[in-house]
């Protein structure tokens, strides 16, 4: 009897299942169905990842910041200031972009990284032809030396920053405008901006083509800790360390503006135009983050 009435309500069950999927209100089949899907968490969620754009060029490209990590310790690396002239080192920015974006675990939680790939994005424009991201093979054929160097504005923007600021530098034996006045470049003004709101412990810039690592000064020498962080990058990454840069005269740098206002930067120089270099610089990125972590 009890086999009976127990075979009865398991039947009756059934049917109210049954029955039910034409009465029950949609949100709880909903509500059953995703229970049983886990939800899949990407590496940029546990990273507590965000993209911002901090400003744009002169012809209106965006200048993107792409920033992992939540930490108290927050270090910048910035890429492609010189813009199609130095389009590896922005090809370098987003490698390691990518990189963050699958090896989380490379981040303490002391730490905030922000990646800035390409500074100058209408210089890259004139030699990539295309806008966002792009590979070697975009690059255009056969264009004169230096083509992408400056903003379209035709400045320098490694000159137009507030260390030691002159209307005309110097790249090379070439005499460049550095704008009419410190920050007189927007696209200047969005790493000025970003660094005052943000205060880095310091920021890495990457150039080509002297394969080595520079330190940064202003009026008031190198600061102790430059030594340090390039000192740090330079034996993980055998880029040869030099502490002032003196082949031509340079003013208004990015780097030197850093110094002047306490924030230790240095300037890593790729071997070649075309090459990334990605274990060496890996290797100075983790140098940098264990010297870093620590904090």
């Amino acid at each position: 009897m009890e086999s009976f009435f127990s075979r009865r309500i398991v039947k009756s069950i059934i049917v109210l299942i049954v029955l039910g999927v034409g009465v029950l209100p949609f949100f709880v089949w909903r509500s059953i169905f995703y229970k049983a899907i886990p939800v899949e968490t990407t590496a940029t969620d546990v990273l507590n990842y965000k993209h911002e754009v901090i400003g744009s060029s002169v012809q209106g490209r965006t200048i993107d910041a792409y920033t992992f990590g939540t930490g108290s310790t927050h270090i910048i690396f910035v890429g492609g200031i010189h813009g199609g002239y130095e389009w590896n080192s922005v090809l370098l920015a987003y490698q390691f972009f990518d990189y963050l974006k699958t090896n989380s675990d490379i981040i303490t939680v002391n730490m905030t990284i922000t990646v800035i790939p390409s500074a100058n994005p209408d210089g890259i424009f004139k030699v990539v032809g295309k806008e966002g991201r792009f590979t070697s093979v975009n690059i255009l054929p056969n264009l004169p030396n230096g083509t992408g160097r400056f903003n379209a504005d035709n400045v320098d923007l490694n000159r137009n920053f507030d260390c030691k600021w002159q209307a005309t530098s110097t790249w090379q034996s070439n005499t460049v405008s550095a704008g009419t006045k410190a920050f007189s470049e927007p696209e200047a003004k969005a790493i000025r901006d970003f660094v005052l709101r943000d205060k880095p412990a310091a920021v890495i810039f990457w150039h080509s083509k002297s394969n080595a690592v520079y330190a940064s000064e202003c009026k008031n020498g190198v600061l102790p800790e430059t030594l340090n962080i390039m000192s740090a990058y330079s034996v993980a990454s055998d880029y040869p360390a030099i502490k002032s840069f003196d082949s031509y005269a340079v003013t208004g740098d990015a780097e030197g503006w850093l110094a002047s206002i306490n924030i230790p930067a240095i300037t890593v120089e790729l071997k070649t135009h075309e090459t990334v270099e990605w274990d060496r610089n890996l290797g100075g990125i983790k140098a940098l983050f264990k010297y870093f972590s620590g904090r």
